[in-house]
Order: C-alpha cells, then sequence, then structure tokens
C-alpha cells in the first residue's frame, strides 16, 4: 500500500498585510509604554522601626525611718492625756501632762513643738483675771493700775468711769488732774486739782511734792489752789493714798 504525502502549502503574506501587521505591533508598543508602572515594580520603601524612649532610672528609694525609742509610745499616750484634758477645760491637769512631755522627752521632736503651743494655750487660760471694776475706788485703782502702765486713754476712761459712779470722789478728781497733765491738757488738770483740793485739803500737801504736776507749777491758777485757806472743804473724807501712782520722771 503506498504512504500518502502531506503536502504542505506555504503561506504566502501580501505586502499589505505584513504593513497592517507592522502597524499593529508599533501601535502596541506605544499603548505599552504609556502605561504606567505596576505598583508592584515599584520600590518599596525601607520601614523605620519606631524609637523607643529611653527611660530613666526610677529615683532610690527613701531611707526607712530610725526605729521608734521604745519611749516614744509614753510620750505619746502623756500627750494625748494632756489633749484630753485640754478638752474638758481642765488646764491645769493639760499643763501638767504637757510639760511632763517637754521635760521627760526632749528627743521627740515631733510631739514638743505641738506640746509647747498647748501649754501655751493652758497657761493663758491660767492667768489670773481681774474682776471689773465695780465701785468708784474700784475703778479708780484700776485707773492706776493703767497709769503706771503708761496707759494714759485708759487710765481717763477708769477716772470718767469713778467719777461717773461718784462725782464727789476727791481722789478720782486728783487722778484726773495727773492725766490731763501726762496728755497736754492743763485747762483740765487745773480744774480737776481745784475740785480734789476742795473736796479733800490734804490733796493740796500732797500737790506740792507731785512731780507729775511740775507742769502746773507756774500756772497763777495752780498757786491760788494751794494757797486756799485750810479751813476750806474740812469737812472733806481724808484721801486715799493707796492709789497714789507711780512717777515716771
Amino acid at each position: 500500500m503506498a504512504k500518502s504525502r502531506r503536502v504542505t502549502k506555504k503561506t504566502r503574506t501580501s505586502p499589505r498585510k505584513s504593513a497592517r501587521v507592522a502597524k499593529r505591533g508599533q501601535a502596541e508598543s506605544r499603548r505599552t509604554a504609556r502605561k504606567p508602572a505596576s505598583k508592584a515594580t515599584h520600590t518599596a520603601k525601607p520601614v523605620k522601626a519606631p524609637i523607643k524612649p529611653v527611660q530613666a532610672a526610677p529615683p532610690p528609694a527613701p531611707p526607712p525611718p530610725p526605729p521608734r525609742k521604745p519611749t516614744y509610745h509614753e510620750a505619746v499616750a502623756m500627750y494625748e492625756r494632756g489633749l484630753q484634758a485640754l478638752q474638758r477645760r481642765d488646764f491645769a491637769a493639760a499643763a501638767e501632762a504637757l510639760r511632763t512631755v517637754i521635760e521627760r522627752y526632749p528627743d521627740e521632736r515631733e510631739l514638743l513643738e505641738r506640746a509647747r503651743l498647748y501649754l501655751k494655750v493652758c497657761e493663758r487660760e491660767l492667768e489670773p483675771k481681774e474682776p471689773t471694776p465695780k465701785t468708784a475706788d474700784e475703778w479708780v485703782y484700776a485707773a492706776t493700775v493703767a497709769l503706771n502702765a503708761g496707759d494714759e486713754a485708759t487710765a481717763q476712761r477708769h477716772l470718767q468711769r469713778a467719777l461717773t459712779e461718784d462725782a464727789r470722789h476727791d481722789h478720782a478728781h486728783y487722778m484726773m488732774a495727773v492725766v490731763s497733765v501726762r496728755r497736754d491738757d492743763s485747762a483740765a488738770a487745773l480744774e480737776h486739782l481745784r475740785q480734789a483740793v476742795s473736796l479733800n485739803p490734804e490733796n493740796r500737801s500732797l500737790a506740792r511734792q507731785d512731780p507729775d504736776l511740775d507742769l502746773l507749777r507756774e500756772e497763777p491758777a495752780f498757786r491760788a489752789t494751794l494757797e486756799t485757806p485750810a479751813s476750806e472743804g474740812a469737812g472733806a473724807r481724808p484721801a486715799a493714798p493707796k492709789f497714789r501712782p507711780k512717777s515716771r520722771r
């Protein structure tokens, strides 16, 4: 049997067809060139690792407090006893307990300052308080104390109160003369001195020797007051020298 022979026909390309194919290839090349590069072709930027902040070293732990002395609890107990007495207004007991804390436990500085503070409160409350004057004599005495302390204004107020209680209190008038001299009121001083001598002639001899009245000695009214006959005012009550003020000169 004879073998069949496959005949292969050669394909012939016309010039026109070749030109079209060439143009198509050129157009395809231009489209490819205009396309942007795919994301896959981009160069990846290096990723920076986050910078960790440098942490400062923790501060050193404070040293432990020194151990308490065995007497600490005793001092606290005594201090609290004083506060309890202070709350009860038992100032004498409170002051005693607080003084014990100060004297026996001088090393407990935390308690000493507070103990001294409360002790001052107790001592202030324990100070004797003078009663309020009620009679003319008591007001004159209070004026004398104020005058000896250099407080002429308070002394004058007390003497005015004394004269309100007893307008014929000769020593209140005499003291008012002294206060008026110290306050540079010569007219008031001479008037009160005249009334003091008129109510009690013994004030005349007292005025002659009193250095607190030296500023009045050149006044004619002062000399006239002291030269008054002794018989005037003979029925007056005697002076009370216990109220005599101290001279500042």
